[in-house]
């Protein structure tokens, strides 16, 4: 029969295997608190980046929609300076067919004045002096919607933009390129032309010595 308290060998045995058994289970439970530790860093670590990248991709879609808002803008403001611009045409220019039709009436007004001698201005005079105020009434009106006058003078350089040459002459004393008649006045309104007005343009290639 064994004493009380002596251990015997099998006992020795059955605790080894039990501690090996209890240290297997700590470090079980070790290494799950370890990887639960890290699984929270891992998911910390995902959670920043995904901020990140939310942050970034906030910006970048801020960005695009200012773009978009700048651009809009500025659209809006070249189609209100468009607008304007063509209100401002139509208001200048609107009549212009109107205002070229209305220069047959200012031409025949102006020959029928320049054929009338001493004696039909005698005879005649109210209605000439008709004529007259009514030409002077159609300048003023041509003036009110900016209709002007174009009117060369002799030896002034001919410009293509608001003269047509009717002929060109090779008149002594003059340079190339010079006014030498003035057929036709021109009419413009505003810087568009209504008519050219008719001239004869020198051709001369002397030189200027020979002026003298």
């Amino acid at each position: 029969m064994m004493k009380e308290g002596k251990m015997t060998k099998s006992d020795n045995i059955k605790n080894e295997e039990d501690l090996g058994h209890e240290l297997s289970e700590k470090e079980i439970e070790e290494a799950i608190e370890e990887g639960k530790k890290v699984a929270l860093d891992e998911d910390l670590l995902d959670d920043n980046i995904l901020e990140e990248t939310n942050l970034d991709l906030l910006a970048e879609e801020i960005s695009d929609l200012k773009d978009k808002l700048i651009r809009s803008l500025a659209d809006k403001e070249n189609l209100r300076k468009r607008a304007e611009k063509e209100r401002k045409e139509a208001e200048i220019y609107g009549g212009t067919k109107l205002a070229r039709d209305l220069l047959s009436v200012y031409d025949n007004m102006g020959r029928a004045l320049e054929n009338i001698d001493e004696n039909l201005k005698e005879q005649a005079k109210p209605l000439i002096e008709g004529i007259e105020l009514t030409q002077r009434e159609l300048i003023s009106v041509f003036k009110k919607h900016k209709i002007e006058k174009i009117e060369p003078e002799i030896g002034e350089k001919f410009d293509p933009k608001w003269h047509q040459a009717m002929f060109e002459s090779p008149i002594p004393d003059t340079k190339k390129g010079e006014i030498i008649q003035i057929m036709v006045n021109g009419f413009r309104i505003s810087e568009r032309l209504l008519r050219a007005a008719q001239v004869g343009v020198s051709s001369f290639e002397g030189d200027e010595g020979e002026k003298n």
